[in-house]
């Protein structure tokens, strides 16, 4: 059964930190990703790795910022995000897919995953 938890998301104060987690199951996912969504505003891609997670790819939003790693023997994906910024707020999906798609063209476009979270929530306070 295909399943991805995400967990980790909080209320902290601009210049903080929170490390969100997705615990994935079903499948060994050759992609994986972390997008967000802001109220009012589309779904944006923040992250991807793939290649056994030697390669990685960030959004411009987040490059320096945020660090997404894995760990392959849990299954699980992270997202390490530093300096917190009010923008940041959004919910955070995690998402995978068990084919190389996210090789061909941008990581973090969204029909690049078929398997999706339900999200958690980071509320970044000014």
């Amino acid at each position: 059964q295909v399943q991805l938890v995400e967990s980790g998301g909080a209320s902290v104060q601009a210049g903080g930190s929170l490390r969100l987690s997705c615990a994935a199951s079903g499948y060994t996912y050759k992609c994986m990703a972390w997008f967000r969504q802001a109220a009012g505003k589309e779904r944006e891609g923040v992250a991807a790795i793939f290649t056994g997670g030697v390669n990685t790819y960030y959004s411009d939003s987040v490059r320096g910022r945020f660090t997404i790693s894995q760990d392959s023997a849990k299954n699980t994906v992270y997202l390490q995000m530093n300096n917190l910024k009010a923008e940041d707020t959004a919910m955070y999906f995690c998402a995978a897919d068990r084919g190389f798609r996210c090789l061909v063209g941008d990581p973090i476009k969204d029909d690049k995953y078929t398997y999706w979270g339900q999200g958690t929530q980071v509320t970044v306070s000014s």
